[in-house]
């Protein structure tokens, strides 16, 4: 792990320090959604890797999430093992 955010807009002010090779992001956040972050993300780096990871599992929700750009999305709690798939999946 490289950072950490607590918010939407300090996850995109992260990922534009950081430039990580790889993005976890909740869906609901403070101030932003994980989804609008992803957005954001997006618009700054077309190719940042951006998996969402949430409680919340409803069919919607995910789609928007995909739609907006990311990867994959693993619904809490999970295994590690799911994350690589995903990722591997993606590749």
């Amino acid at each position: 792990m490289c950072g950490e955010a607590s918010t939407g807009n300090e996850a995109v002010e992260r990922y534009k320090e950081l430039k990580p090779g790889l993005v976890t992001m909740d869906i609901i956040m403070p101030d932003m959604s994980g989804i609008e972050a992803v957005k954001e993300i997006k618009k700054i780096d077309p190719e940042a890797k951006i998996l969402m990871v949430s409680a919340m599992g409803q069919q919607a929700v995910v789609l928007e999430a995909i739609q907006a750009g990311a990867l994959d999305y693993v619904i809490k709690p999970f295994q590690p093992s799911r994350v690589l798939e995903s990722i591997d999946r993606k590749h």
